[in-house]
């Protein structure tokens, strides 16, 4: 006789993360996730309801993970090394959880508190990260953006596979790092209309 697992929201949340990561967002099914956790699919319905529940839980669980991954890169750092280390840090999170950074972009509910509150902490950790370079308020918002578009957007080709040719993708990284930090040192206020 097989004994019962108790299951709870934190083990149902690693087990689908390791179900997309493995196999994509678009994989997933409460189905798979109760055949995985040994338990029959409407035991789920006891932590979530249903699939679209569970993308947001993934979307919020998976923010606040890549959070913790930058907060760990950035504490002790700053300036240039810190943006390094975030950026890298970043990365190898994309690349450890394909499926979970792409959830993490998938959400149902945009609205939803705990998720902006996760999104926010990213934010407010990009901006303290900026701060040794003495921005504007509003220079520093445009900088996380455009960080975050470099972040996102290389992650993001080379999850699928869009760097095709021949050479290191780390060393293209590091290139295109070093030139957002080289423009942060040269920053002025142009091309922010008062």
């Amino acid at each position: 006789m097989s004994r019962r697992i108790k299951i709870d929201l934190s083990i149902i949340l690693e087990k689908a993360t390791q179900l997309i990561d493995d196999h994509g967002l678009d994989q997933l099914s409460l189905g798979m996730l109760a055949e995985e956790l040994e338990i029959r699919p409407p035991s789920l319905y006891n932590h979530v309801n249903g699939l679209n529940e569970l993308k947001q839980k993934l979307a919020i669980y998976g923010t606040k993970k890549l959070y913790g991954s930058l907060l760990q890169a950035a504490v002790g750092r700053s300036g240039d090394e810190a943006i390094r280390s975030v950026g890298w840090a970043y990365l190898q999170f994309v690349r450890q959880h394909p499926g979970l950074y792409q959830a993490t972009c998938s959400f149902v509910d945009r609205e939803d508190n705990e998720l902006q509150e996760a999104q926010q902490s990213i934010v407010g950790l990009a901006l303290q990260v900026l701060q040794a370079y003495q921005l504007e308020k509003e220079k520093a918002i445009h900088m996380v953006r455009g960080l975050r578009s470099i972040l996102h957007g290389f992650a993001s080709i080379e999850q699928t596979g869009g760097f095709g040719m021949p050479i290191e993708t780390d060393k293209s990284f590091l290139i295109l790092i070093n030139t957002f930090i080289n423009g942060l040192h040269t920053h002025d206020n142009s091309g922010i209309e008062e």
